[in-house]
């Protein structure tokens, strides 16, 4: 049994994985453009990333540049040259279980940061990640993305929405706030989604920040958003999961993209 993806699909058709959960997980995605995996993580994992998240930021936190970023979220960068806590979450299995359907063997890591959003902050312009690629749509995804909740996503403290399907439309269709639900789930969860799909952080109106991180795949030929062989100290590489570092862009996409 084989899916394809969308209206003009762009990929040939790939086989299921024998594993029950995995097609599952690829069914959601391929009607919806997103699932929630939850118990990805422990809540003491959870707890760790947060208070790691808070010795990064310090005492003097830097907000967004703009409302894209948020001018009242705090974006930690360049995670993997900073933190080993983080490790852990750029190779949850059912991720790459995920991943290993929808990219092509190879794919990197384009972006990796944590978001705090603070009370007060408003709702995220609408968007799709690889927004930039000028390919019409509909069309096979060029990357795909988790958002790895740290804190319970509820509706009050800004969970991401997203617009079920929307991966599928073309590029006359734009996404409405009044057609993005928050994608609501427990600590410990985290949100998948392909770049195709159009989503964005939703508003706090808690009174407490919502703590998470987001961890974008692209496919092994697409320069990455955030280079990570220059944002990543080389001599780091050592205590970095050899997975990780393969994503990273230390491996050579067959038969010869990426040598040097």
């Amino acid at each position: 049994m084989s899916f394809k993806f969308g209206i003009l699909a762009e990929s040939t058709e790939k086989p299921l994985p024998s594993d029950p959960t995995s097609v599952t997980d690829i069914e959601h995605v391929l009607e919806n453009g997103y699932v929630i995996l939850k118990d990805c993580f422990t809540k003491a994992e959870a707890d760790e990333a947060k208070d790691e998240m808070d010795r990064l930021t310090g005492k003097r936190p830097e907000f967004g540049r703009n409302p894209f970023e948020g001018l009242k979220t705090i974006r930690i960068y360049s995670l993997l040259n900073k933190s080993r806590v983080f490790d852990k979450f750029a190779i949850l299995p059912r991720v790459l279980a995920l991943n290993d359907y929808f990219l092509d063997p190879g794919y990197n890591i384009t972006a990796y940061h944590t978001i705090a959003i603070s009370p007060g902050e408003q709702a995220q312009p609408l968007h799709y990640d690889d927004i930039f690629i000028r390919r019409p749509r509909p069309r096979a995804p060029y990357g795909t993305a988790i958002m790895l909740a740290f804190d319970d996503y509820t509706e009050a403290n800004g969970a991401t929405r997203v617009i079920p399907g929307s991966h599928n439309w073309f590029d006359d269709r734009k996404g409405r706030e009044e057609e993005a639900i928050p994608a609501v789930c427990p600590a410990g969860s985290c949100v998948f989604f392909l770049s195709t799909l159009w989503h964005g952080a939703g508003p706090n109106i808690s009174s407490k920040p919502r703590y998470s991180a987001t961890l974008q795949y692209c496919q092994p030929y697409i320069r990455p958003i955030e280079d990570q062989k220059l944002a990543v100290d080389p001599r780091k590489l050592k205590g970095i999961p050899t997975r990780i570092v393969d994503m990273m862009g230390y491996r050579i996409y067959r038969p010869f993209v990426g040598y040097g």
